[in-house]
């Protein structure tokens, strides 16, 4: 790493990152709630704010020689289990577009926009939240913390979104349900040992949920049991956060320090 990680680094970016897509969002002209209206809208709006924000965070990931550990996880949970809360996600992610998406009321437009929005949503929220954020505050607060702090501050970054035309209650609900869902992502890096999937299954998420408030088809199963899905994140997070070999790597010590000394 070219920078040391440092707690305020990583907010730093967080904030310059909501700036941009804050300032480009408003310039497109696009309200929050006619984003996913049409293929127009979407490249307007929040596929051309979210490319913004990506030349932004390669460049600082870049600058900053944080590419490894903000995609890869070094030490992974020591429990492999709690990834059955976001593979109940992923699952739910398949019953909502193989059941609560008419795909007849979706062209070709509007599906290269969907999965380039998927795309850079998946790579850029998690880049920043869960890799350079997470980056920077590992080595300065517990595990713990570190799960918290960045889950709080992914939802926070969607309280822009009133800005942007959307109400207080929704945004406050969507704030509260993106912390839960970053609890789920953060146990897939805890877990897999790669921010990739966590991108994956988030971009993935966030296609579905834009297709089914396109063109839905009424079976909204889907979507609640990914819902459930994180709040059963939340339960079982807690799971995570010693890693393998921390015992042995704590052990140690204390076999070396209770061996009498030589001569």
């Amino acid at each position: 790493m070219r920078v040391a990680p440092r707690w305020w680094i990583g907010i730093l970016v967080w904030i310059a990152y909501i700036v941009v897509i804050f300032t480009v969002g408003l310039l497109s002209g696009v309200p929050y709630d006619q984003y996913g209206d049409s293929s127009d809208t979407l490249f307007r709006a929040p596929v051309l704010f979210l490319a913004a924000g990506a030349v932004l965070l390669v460049i600082a990931t870049s600058v900053l020689g944080w590419w490894k550990p903000a995609l890869r996880e070094e030490r992974r949970s020591r429990h492999a289990w709690p990834i059955i809360a976001p593979a109940i996600m992923a699952l739910s992610i398949v019953i909502s577009l193989t059941t609560g998406v008419d795909w007849s009321g979706i062209d070709g437009g509007y599906l290269a926009g969907l999965l380039l929005l998927g795309a850079l949503v998946g790579f850029n929220e998690e880049l920043v939240s869960r890799g350079i954020l997470l980056t920077s505050l590992r080595g300065t607060v517990r595990e713990v913390w570190v799960w918290f702090t960045t889950s709080a501050l992914f939802g926070l970054m969607h309280a822009t979104n009133l800005f942007f035309g959307q109400d207080l209650l929704p945004t406050l609900q969507q704030i509260g349900f993106a912390f839960l869902g970053g609890t789920a992502f953060y146990i897939v890096r805890r877990v897999s040992g790669s921010l990739i999937w966590a991108m994956a299954l988030h971009g993935a998420w966030d296609i579905t949920t834009f297709a089914v408030g396109h063109a839905p088809s009424g079976a909204a199963f889907g979507l609640i049991l990914g819902t459930i899905a994180e709040v059963i994140a939340l339960v079982f997070v807690f799971w995570t956060f010693r890693s393998k070999g921390e015992d042995a790597a704590t052990a140690k010590p204390e076999v070396d320090a209770a061996r009498p000394a030589a001569g």
